[in-house]
C-alpha cells in the first residue's frame, strides 16, 4: 500500500495519461464533446468505487465496443435518442448483476462463453476497419506517420510508455500535422480557459434503446476478464469481494450516469489493467485521484479545443492499428480459452457470428431493427443455447467432429 500522499497524486495523474488516449478517442469519433467524456469517466469511476467499497483499483473509460453502434444510432435516431439507449445499456448491466448475485458468477460465463464473445469482439474490430481506412485516405502520409509511431511505441517502448501507444501516436501525428500546415488552431483560439463541458440531454427513444441493448454483451464479458486480471495482480479475489455483481453494477450505474450527461458508456478496459499489472500499484486511492483529475481537466476549455483540432487522418492512422488489435483480441480469447474449432458446433457459432456481423445482416420487425454487432451478439447467444452439445473443449473425432 502506498503511504505518501504526494506519490499517490503523481501516480494518479500518470494513470490518467495512460487512460487519456482511449478515453478521448471514442468521443472524438462519435461526435461527443471530449470534455464530457473526461467528466463522465471521472464521475463514473468515483461511483464505481463507491458501489464496490473502494476496494478495486480501476479507472472507467470510454468503451470501443460502442463506436460503430453509437455512430449508426446517431444517424438513425439522433444523439439525444442514442443517449437514452446508452442509459438503457447501463440498466442491462445492473439487471445482469442481480442475476449474478442470485445465480453466481458462472451465470454470465455460461450465457456468454468464449465461443460467442471471441467472434463478437472480432466483429467489432473488423466492422470498423473500413471507417479507419476512409479517415486515413485524406492524408496517407500523415496516417502512416501516426501508425508507425504507435507501432514503435507498443513494440519497443519500455515501462508506462508501452501502455500509451494511442496517446503517443496522437501527439506525434499532431506535431507532424502542424509541421505540414494541416492543423486549424481556430478551436483552441476560440475556447475559453475555463468552460463547462457541452452536456447533451437524452430523450426517450424506444427504437434507439432496442438498437443499442444487444451491444452490451461484449463489454460485460470484458469486464469479467478485467476483474480476474486485476485480482491476480493485487492478489485479491475481487470476484468474491466485493463481488462480480457489485463491480458490474458499478459499471452499469456509471454508464447510466454517463448517458444522463451526454457521455459515452463507461467500463473497465485493458489499458488500465495493463498499467496496474506493470506498476504493481494496487491502491484504489490512486485511481480515485485519476478520476478527480479527469473531472478537473473536463472544465479546461483549451483542452477540448485542442482535441477538436486533431486532423481526421491522424485519427485514421490510430484507428488502423486500434481496430485491427480489437479483432486480434477476439482471436486471442478463442486461443486462450482453448476453444476447440475442430468441434463442428463451435465452427458453426463462430462462422455465423462473423458472417452476420461483418456481412451487414439486419433483422426488421415493424419499427424495430437489429443489425451489426447487436444482431451478431444475439445470434451467437441463441446458437450457443439451442445447438446440442457444449462449447467446452472436447477431443475431435472423425465420427463426431468434422472440420468444415
Amino acid at each position: 500500500m502506498i503511504q505518501s500522499p504526494a506519490k499517490r497524486l503523481i501516480l494518479g495523474v500518470q494513470f490518467l495519461f495512460v487512460a487519456f488516449g482511449a478515453t478521448v478517442l471514442v468521443p472524438l469519433l462519435v461526435g461527443i464533446d471530449p470534455s464530457v467524456a473526461l467528466f463522465t469517466a471521472g464521475v463514473g469511476t468515483l461511483i464505481f468505487h463507491l458501489i464496490t467499497g473502494g476496494k478495486v483499483p480501476v479507472f472507467l473509460g470510454s468503451s470501443f465496443a460502442f463506436i460503430a453502434p453509437i455512430v449508426a444510432s446517431t444517424e438513425l435516431y439522433g444523439m439525444p435518442g442514442t443517449l437514452a439507449g446508452l442509459m438503457a445499456v447501463g440498466l442491462v448491466y445492473a439487471t445482469v448483476s442481480a442475476f449474478i448475485k442470485l445465480l453466481g458468477p458462472s451465470f454470465i460465463v455460461n450465457l456468454f462463453p468464449s465461443v460467442v464473445v471471441g467472434p463478437v469482439i472480432m466483429v467489432i474490430g473488423l466492422s470498423l476497419s473500413s471507417v479507419a481506412v476512409d479517415m486515413a485516405k485524406g492524408n496517407w502520409l500523415l496516417a502512416i506517420i501516426v501508425l508507425a509511431a504507435a507501432i514503435i511505441t507498443v513494440i519497443f517502448a519500455k515501462g508506462m510508455f508501452r501502455l500509451i501507444p494511442i496517446l503517443v501516436g496522437l501527439v506525434v501525428g499532431y506535431i507532424a500535422a502542424t509541421l505540414m500546415g494541416a492543423v486549424d488552431f481556430t478551436a483552441i483560439h476560440d475556447a475559453s480557459w475555463i468552460a463547462l463541458p457541452e452536456f447533451v440531454k437524452p430523450e426517450w427513444n424506444l427504437k434507439a434503446i432496442l438498437f443499442l441493448l444487444p451491444v452490451a454483451v461484449a463489454p460485460m464479458i470484458e469486464h469479467v476478464g478485467d476483474m480476474y486480471a486485476i485480482g491476480g495482480v493485487a492478489k485479491q479475489d475481487f470476484v468474491k469481494d466485493p463481488g462480480l455483481h457489485r463491480t458490474l453494477l458499478g459499471d452499469g450505474i456509471a454508464t447510466f450516469i454517463a448517458g444522463i450527461f451526454g457521455g459515452p458508456p463507461n467500463t473497465t478496459y485493458s489499458e488500465v489493467t495493463g498499467a496496474v499489472s506493470l506498476t504493481k500499484v494496487t491502491d484504489p486511492r490512486v485511481l480515485r485521484i485519476s478520476a478527480c483529475t479527469a473531472i478537473a481537466f473536463s472544465f479546461i476549455g483549451k483542452i477540448a479545443g485542442a482535441l477538436k483540432t486533431i486532423p481526421v487522418p491522424v485519427l485514421g492512422g490510430i484507428m488502423l492499428l486500434l481496430f485491427g488489435m480489437i479483432a486480434c483480441v477476439g482471436i486471442k480469447i478463442l486461443i486462450d480459452s482453448h476453444t476447440n474449432l475442430n468441434h463442428t458446433r463451435n465452427q458453426v457459432i463462430v462462422s455465423i457470428v462473423l458472417a452476420v456481423g461483418i456481412g451487414g445482416a439486419s433483422l426488421s420487425i415493424k419499427d424495430f431493427t437489429l443489425s451489426g454487432i447487436g444482431l451478431a451478439s444475439v445470434v451467437g447467444v441463441i446458437l450457443n443455447l439451442i445447438l446440442p452439445g457444449h462449447s467446452e473443449e472436447v477431443e475431435a473425432t472423425d465420427e463426431e467432429d468434422i472440420v468444415i
